[in-house]
């Protein structure tokens, strides 16, 4: 007999969000919280429902003039007053609220400038950040976009400090991708307790791992031959169109792009992991001594 677990709401904070919600994130005052939508950023207190405070409110006088949505947003792990969100531009804002009452301004912009030599049709979407995360120092950010996984450092704007190549295998693949919609896909991204490796999902039930100190990654898959106990994950690799393929490689023509790992998460103290595969939450424990660790 499965378990059935039910949920009951305790508590709802409605008619604040004309738009969907795409981030909510706890303060580390334990007091307050926000919710972000395409447009608005509200602030919230955790005992009162009825009413959120705006602090962040980029609707044009006119939608037409309209040009990029907020896309996710977060607390800092250890100061209150400081959150960060990202735009679909590829952009990040760091906003103080100490500053003003209405955070329009911002305290800092991060954002990687364009190469033109690449820029194609594809730019503009594939650059829209879909997640981003403090890591738990809150020295660091890390984003993800279309294609990669980046960290930022908080005190260096122009550039990010590391840039992770998720799946560039699929860049030869941008107009079919556009063409099925897959183009428009929001992965999520990951750090682990120690920050020093970071996760995203990707295609094929596959997600990625990247060991920032070693600078080693590995593709692993989400699967029901990989969730029986004790099972042990085996290190997956995608051969480029063209390239050479070795034995249990996988074609970049043979992925299947309807299933995909958008959601994941990292215990913040242990080496475990949930996955969220289609309908299906896989989670794993390391072992010790584990090729990642």
């Amino acid at each position: 007999m499965d378990l059935m677990v039910e949920v009951s709401p305790r508590r709802v904070f409605a008619n604040a969000h004309t738009y969907h919600i795409n981030s909510i994130s706890v303060n580390s005052d334990y007091e307050t919280y926000m919710s972000a939508d395409d447009l608005r950023i509200n602030l919230w207190h955790l005992d009162i429902t009825d009413r959120s405070f705006n602090i962040v409110d980029i609707k044009p006088v006119n939608m037409e003039d309209l040009t990029e949505v907020i896309t996710a947003a977060e607390f800092h792990p250890h100061h209150c007053n400081l959150f960060v969100y990202s735009s679909s531009k590829g952009t990040l804002r760091l906003c103080d609220m100490r500053e003003a009452a209405l955070c329009d301004k911002h305290s800092k912009l991060f954002e990687e400038p364009e190469d033109p030599s690449t820029r194609s049709f594809f730019s503009e979407i594939i650059s829209s950040v879909s997640d981003v995360k403090f890591s738990h120092s809150g020295r660091y950010l890390l984003t993800r976009d279309y294609l990669t996984a980046k960290v930022w450092d908080l005190n260096m704007e122009s550039k990010p400090l590391e840039t992770y190549q998720v799946h560039d295998y699929l860049r030869s693949k941008l107009c079919s991708l556009y063409e099925n919609d897959c183009i428009f896909d929001k992965f999520e991204c990951a750090w682990n307790g120690s920050d020093s490796v970071i996760m995203t999902g990707a295609y094929n039930n596959f997600f990625r791992m990247f060991d920032r100190n070693t600078k080693r990654d590995v593709t692993l898959e989400a699967s029901r031959e990989s969730s029986k106990p004790r099972a042990v994950l085996k290190p997956r690799r995608v051969c480029a169109a063209g390239g050479k393929r070795r034995k249990d490689d996988i074609s970049v023509d043979s992925l299947d792009f309807t299933k995909k790992i958008l959601h994941t998460a990292w215990h913040p103290n242990e080496n475990i992991i949930a996955i969220a595969a289609t309908n299906n939450l896989y989670i794993f424990q390391d072992k010790l001594n584990s090729e990642m660790h």
